[in-house]
């Protein structure tokens, strides 16, 4: 008998899931808190435990699959590692591009002449010997490179030396732009590149956590990794293009609720501890967004889910709106929340949220908590940011005890967005300990720190809250409206409005939502029913189905739907290809292996597409598929001119799709 484990890795909770492959059953499901640094205690607790609960031996394990939100979580928190950009052939005012000058984020840009034309030949030679140089010139603290050059999906010729030359250089992991996407827009590309190049050893670091510790207690099968279009890809594919998990874990969560409510329409919203992912079911299937996965602030060339995702979770930090009225705003940063520092660390925890009560005002930190995530203290860090690293490298502190100045405070953020530091403080988790929805850690140190959050002012000059559940349910009012607006904004947008957050947040809306009835009556509600999942759907979802007048569905095992619908999943391998035309009679078809010139447009498809067919299967075979069925899809753009077709160009695409073998080995 044959048993699928499924493991999900999320910001808050690695989950992991067995599926009996012969009934297509759950057999058992388990959760583990995410660690970090190391990941592999998560992964190893939440699979461990899956395994002892379903009373298997591991050795029947024949398949793995694991998706993960890491990706979608660093890019929304503005995460990752340091990169350097190699810009060849480029004005530099195309830095300023599609937000390529902000995913930078000040990272080091090595701009260099180069590249080539639309037809693929060479504009200007590739100065080697100077990029050698300015890579030597770079700081150690690098983790990885991109490299984007023009026109490089015509000809990748420049975007190879290169990456050759860096590799090795560095030994350090090289992206090139031409890899990710078979798309033109340079700057599109150079950012796709850049996210990838920082993601890599994140994505590298779980993946061989989950290698480990499979080996170590014996499972000797395939480990697949979900897309962020839902397919699945080998761990060696996904390693070096993290970029492609980007909206794996929300992909994997579509199938899992069709797994696990078998509806056909609906609007799934998976809510984790970072951000909140909404996605229209039609037909039993999650549309795929033509224009590349966005996430955040980011628009990327990754084929993906048509996912709206949105930096609100379990987790989200808690603000006060400036104003008379001083509302309050979730997210998009991620916090620990203060039950969850307080069970690891509670003498630290209480003592200062005791003298923080005791005071009487809200301290100006806001009673929040460093927690250095780093065993040792990181290299390549400025001199403030290693102070404050040095000071956080004997155990948590309070934020003011970290960075004891104001030019420091500045410091132990850059650490955050780095991931060596996480911050702890109120968040809606502490809210439902509060209000005795969720009893998994710290409640006294919750009700603490609420009350002391409750202690702020308003503009007014009143205080936010008289008490604890007061100021908790103010929070959790907050993360179901601002839930709300995302649903809604969801759902206007699929229906074509072209400005949906402006109609989200239109008075007739809010007042067809409030059921208005006088002279005018107004009604607004969802035509499809809600698909909550996530750990904390149960604890939420049942007010925001009420506000939006609609079903409100939360399926069984709905907190691993993730891990469940990364076993579901099928392969899909793509394989991209372009012909184009310089001038009459002249058909230039551009592969890989480099540029073929033919006589007529029909035989540059053909060639195009038996090599495209070829790669696909290769790919498809790499992954575990026996037996593939293959698509093809055709853009061909022709201009009528003098009453003749003209050929300008066209794109082909080869999908070979499939089930993984599930066998042992």
């Amino acid at each position: 008998m044959a048993y699928l484990l499924g493991v999900d890795t999320g910001g808050t909770y690695t989950d992991a899931v067995v599926l009996d492959e012969g009934t297509d059953t759950v057999v058992a499901s388990a959760k583990a808190l995410t660690s970090r640094p190391d990941l592999t205690l998560g992964v190893s607790a939440a699979i461990d435990a899956a395994i002892a609960d379903a009373g298997i031996d591991p050795s029947q394990i024949a398949m793995v699959s694991l998706s993960t939100t890491l990706a979608t979580n660093a890019l929304v928190e503005g995460q990752g590692g340091r990169v350097a950009l190699v810009f060849i052939g480029f004005d530099p005012a195309e830095l300023g591009r599609a937000g390529l000058s902000d995913a930078l984020r000040g990272d080091p840009v090595i701009a260099m002449a180069g590249g080539h034309s639309h037809a693929g030949g060479e504009i200007a030679p590739l100065d080697l010997g100077a990029l050698a140089k300015a890579v030597r010139d770079l700081d150690t603290g690098i983790t990885g490179f991109a490299v984007a050059a023009s026109f490089a999906t015509r000809n990748a010729a420049h975007e190879e030396a290169a990456r050759d030359l860096i590799r090795d250089m560095t030994g350090k992991p090289v992206t090139c732009s031409h890899e990710l996407s078979s798309a033109l827009g340079g700057p599109k590309r150079a950012l796709t590149a850049v996210l990838n190049a920082r993601l890599i050893g994140m994505i590298d670091g779980l993946i061989s956590a989950c290698e480990d510790h499979l080996a170590r207690i014996g499972v000797d099968a395939r480990l697949m990794v979900v897309r962020g279009d839902g397919a699945l890809v080998s761990a060696a594919v996904a390693r070096e293009k993290p970029i492609e998990t980007i909206l794996s874990g929300p992909a994997a969560s579509i199938a899992g609720a069709c797994w696990l409510t078998g509806e056909r329409n609906a609007l799934v919203s998976d809510i984790g501890g970072t951000t909140t992912d909404v996605c229209l079911l039609q037909d039993g299937r999650p549309k795929i967004d033509p224009q590349g996965a966005r996430v955040g602030p980011y628009r990327t060339m990754v084929e993906a889910v048509a996912m709206r995702t949105t930096g609100l979770g379990g987790d989200s930090e808690v603000h006060v709106v400036d104003g008379l009225d001083g509302g309050l705003w979730l997210g998009p940063r991620r916090l620990m929340p203060i039950s969850l520092a307080a069970r690891d660390h509670p003498l630290l925890v209480h003592d200062v949220l005791d003298r923080c009560l005791a005071n009487g005002v809200p301290p100006a930190d806001g009673g929040q908590f460093a927690m250095p995530l780093f065993t040792v203290v990181p290299t390549g860090l400025d001199p403030r940011e290693e102070t404050v690293a040095k000071r956080l490298f004997a155990g948590p502190a309070r934020v003011s005890e970290a960075a004891v100045t104001r030019v420091e405070y500045p410091a132990l953020l850059r650490l955050v967005a780095r991931g060596f530091v996480m911050i702890a403080g109120v968040t809606p988790s502490d809210a439902s300990h509060v209000l005795g929805r969720v009893d998994a850690w710290d409640t006294q140190a919750a009700i603490k720190a609420m009350t002391l959050f409750g202690r702020r002012r308003k503009g007014s000059g009143d205080r936010l809250a008289t008490g604890p559940q007061q100021m908790a349910q103010m929070v959790i009012d907050q993360l179901t409206h601002q839930t709300v607006d995302c649903l809604l904004q969801a759902a206007f947008a699929e229906d074509g409005w072209s400005q949906p957050d402006a109609v989200a947040a239109h008075p007739l809306t809010l007042a067809g939502m409030n059921r208005h009835s006088g002279v005018v009556q107004v009604d607004v509600r969802l035509g499809v029913p809600v698909i909550g999942l996530g750990a904390s759907a149960s604890a939420y979802y049942g007010a925001v189905g009420n506000r939006l007048n609609t079903r409100m569905v939360l399926p069984a095992h709905a907190g691993v739907a993730n891990a469940i619908g990364a076993v579901v999943g099928q392969v899909a391998m793509h394989a991209h290809g372009t012909v184009t035309s310089p001038g009459a009679g002249i058909f230039m078809v551009h592969l890989p292996s480099g540029v073929q010139q033919f006589a007529t447009a029909d035989d540059a498809l053909s060639a195009l597409e038996a090599a495209l067919h070829i790669k696909a299967a290769e790919s498809a075979r790499d992954a575990g598929v026996a037996d593939a069925r293959f698509t093809t899809v055709r853009d061909i753009k022709q201009v009528d001119v003098a009453g003749q077709s003209m050929f300008i160009e066209a794109t082909v695409k080869v999908t070979a799709q499939g089930r993984p073998r599930i066998a042992i080995g």
